[in-house]
């Protein structure tokens, strides 16, 4: 695009070309300053993009439970951060609660608490667990919801064992005993297993079986779903849960 120049015909001086003028120096500055606060708006969204998903990947996952097993401990609707890295310098012991993978469905992940470490000897005599022939630490939480007790002929859930850990693995059992499918029906957990140490509760959320549910096509589902989370949110919401330190 050409420039629009003209000759300035001033008294005793040469010709000079006058074009654009540069801004005023203040002017200048302000634009500078302007930029480099948007420039550093961006640098901290992205680091901080970054970070979020290199934590993600390496450091801590965030899961949410779906089940009751874990009851009086954790709900269902419970929203947990799990620290990865929790077993990479030291062995898991005995009172975790971790997360791993199902041993025979490796989509699905359990949360459990060990309860006995390899080398222990786990037995259960009438729903009291002894480990090594002494009763077991009973975690503050933890319940037997059934008064009935199930011979070991009938169930291992009330009467199991004794049964020594092999080598690098753990036994596992749901805080509500009497709710849980544990090593007690399907063996001990390979440590290879565990994607982590549960550390603390972030969020917690009543379920709502009478929730409306995604469906096709899905557009007027958004809204309606939006809605009425959004009006029932208080009465959902578990405050007692949120922070709380496992």
């Amino acid at each position: 695009m050409e420039q629009d120049y003209t000759i300035d015909q001033q008294s005793g001086s040469n010709p000079q070309v006058v074009g654009p003028q540069p801004p005023p120096p203040l002017y200048r500055q302000k634009m500078t300053k302007e930029k480099s606060l948007l420039r550093q708006y961006i640098e901290t969204v992205v680091l901080a993009l970054l970070a979020a998903i290199l934590l993600r990947m390496f450091v801590v996952s965030a899961y949410r439970v779906s089940s009751g097993s874990m009851e009086d401990t954790l709900l269902e609707g419970d929203y947990i951060f799990v620290n990865k890295l929790a077993y990479h310098s030291a062995p898991p012991k005995a009172g975790d609660i971790i997360v791993f993978e199902n041993p025979f469905d490796a989509s699905r992940d359990y949360i459990k608490r060990i309860v006995a470490t390899e080398g222990q000897t786990v037995e259960i005599v009438d729903k009291v667990v002894y480990i090594d022939s002494k009763v077991a630490p009973i975690p503050q939480a933890s319940k037997n919801s059934d008064p009935k007790i199930f011979p070991g002929v009938l169930s291992v859930r009330d009467n199991f064992g004794p049964l020594m850990v092999p080598a690098g693995q753990v036994f596992v059992m749901g805080d509500n005993r009497d709710n849980s499918q544990d090593s007690r029906y399907w063996g001990c957990v390979d440590k290879s297993y565990i994607k982590g140490k549960a550390i603390f509760i972030y969020f917690s959320y009543v379920p709502d079986p009478k929730a409306p549910e995604w469906k096709a096509p899905y557009i007027f589902e958004f809204f309606e779903i939006f809605f009425y989370n959004l009006f029932h949110f208080p009465d959902r919401l578990r405050l007692e849960q949120v922070g709380r330190i496992l």
